[in-house]
């Protein structure tokens, strides 16, 4: 019986990346998972697969964000989380409180800062937003929070 062709397979063949049970485990989990941690595509990757070690989750991460299969974002403050949505330039809401972090799709036309008034010499390829805030759950206990107060 021959294999399916999942994109998820031709993804990691287009790249040329090896296909293993852990990679394509981690891409599919991530897919509907984003913005996420390494400890928590672990824990969901074990549930499908079974014992894999955590750092064979972070190796796959690694070697997905270096094909640009995955996003790694770093919000300050917070651990690296990980997402299947690359090479458009979004950016991100990131609460303040439980570290929530949500989709933006960049602003079209004439936006802010996103061209550097000096480079350096450097040749920019990608600006990065990231706005602060609280969610709607933060934002509602912080406000019951200060009227008991």
């Amino acid at each position: 019986m021959p294999h399916q062709t999942s994109p998820v397979r031709e993804q990691l063949r287009s790249a040329g990346l090896r296909i293993t049970a852990p990679r394509i485990a981690v891409l599919d989990w991530l897919a509907d998972h984003p913005h996420t941690t390494a400890d928590q595509v672990a824990v969901g990757v074990r549930a499908v697969l079974g014992s894999v070690s955590t750092q064979a989750v972070y190796d796959v991460l690694g070697a997905c964000a270096g094909a640009s299969l995955v996003r790694r974002i770093e919000p300050a403050g917070h651990p690296a989380r990980f997402e299947t949505r690359t090479g458009d330039n979004h950016h991100h809401l990131v609460c303040r409180g439980c570290g929530r972090t949500e989709d933006v799709d960049c602003v079209h036309g004439a936006a802010p800062c996103l061209e550097p008034s000096s480079t350096a010499g450097f040749e920019v390829d990608e600006a990065e937003v990231v706005f602060w805030g609280f969610c709607p759950n933060c934002s509602q206990t912080r406000h019951y929070e200060e009227a008991t107060a």
